[in-house]
């Protein structure tokens, strides 16, 4: 095709092989945007598009890509609030009939579908790094390494040294957004024996292997790239292992340490009421 449709925060340029698009770097865009910069989806990549009215006058042409081909997507698990889905164009609702028509162009042009095997769009480049609350974390595309802060480190983490980790020795990557609850970014280990009795990991505080979110450290638009940078290395490096990531029923005396923790900072205003009860509900859901 070879045109190009601008919209908010974006544009994207159709190819006949890929949709090029390009992320703005305004001061209103996203920093996940900015970070990001520009992305060529494969149209092998993709397994369809939609066409919805959006908020204020706007309409919404999102590409769904195919599970498993873009390791951005793999790796933040569908965490991504609604405005930084990097596969959303906003538009102006006067341009609904010049969407529509790239969009009726793009699916007539798709003929994959299902999970894909491999990775197709190309992952954030090598060498990545970001700080998180008790270390600082780097991937040279080859390991990744912690390295941990005096002041927000455990004495577990201290005990364990600084780590190195190849990514011939991981299975895979857990990342929770810092916009959550317990953020933070694990590398599990490749365990082709593991099963789903296996004993659970500590809590990511505790645990050598991974690095937690929260007050500002680890934001999503530095923390998630390099992420999405790990997996797809570790699913290059070799044919993916099976991991198992249990999910375990807490210990109640744990999770009423972490209420009374959420009522401190709901009584200090940094939770909502609503923010409160929500977190609160969660952590009861998992006894």
């Amino acid at each position: 095709m070879g045109d190009v449709l601008a919209g908010f925060h974006a544009a994207w340029e159709f190819e006949s092989d890929s949709v090029l698009i390009r992320y703005e770097r305004g001061i209103r865009t996203p920093k996940l945007f900015q970070a990001l910069g520009a992305r060529r989806i494969p149209l092998a990549a993709l397994e369809g598009v939609t066409l919805t009215a959006g908020r204020r006058g706007t309409v919404v042409l999102r590409a769904e890509p195919r599970p498993g081909a873009d390791p951005l997507v793999d790796a933040a698990d569908g965490q991504l609030e609604e405005g930084c889905d990097p596969y959303r164009l906003v538009l102006p609702a006067e341009r609904g009939t010049l969407a529509e028509y790239y969009a009726d162009e793009l699916r007539a042009r798709l003929t994959g579908s299902g999970p894909a095997d491999r990775h197709l769009v190309a992952p954030p480049a090598a060498p990545l790094r970001f700080k998180a609350y008790d270390g600082k974390a780097s991937f040279d595309g080859t390991a990744v390494r912690f390295r941990w802060s005096w002041t927000g480190a455990s004495s577990a983490k201290w005990k364990a040294g600084d780590r190195i980790f190849p990514v011939t020795d991981l299975g895979g990557v857990e990342w929770r957004s810092p916009e959550l609850f317990e953020g933070h970014l694990r590398l599990l280990p490749r365990e082709p024996g593991a099963v789903a009795t296996a004993a659970p990991p500590p809590q990511p505080d505790q645990d050598p292997a991974a690095v937690v979110f929260g007050l500002g450290y680890g934001p999503v638009h530095e923390s998630l790239p390099f992420a999405a940078a790990v997996l797809a290395a570790v699913r290059s490096a070799s044919p993916p292992a099976p991991v198992t990531v249990p999910a375990p029923r807490r210990d109640p005396a744990d999770i009423a340490d972490r209420i009374r923790h959420l009522g401190e900072l709901h009584r200090a205003g940094l939770l909502t009421d609503e923010e409160f009860s929500a977190k609160k509900a969660q952590l009861l859901a998992e006894m």
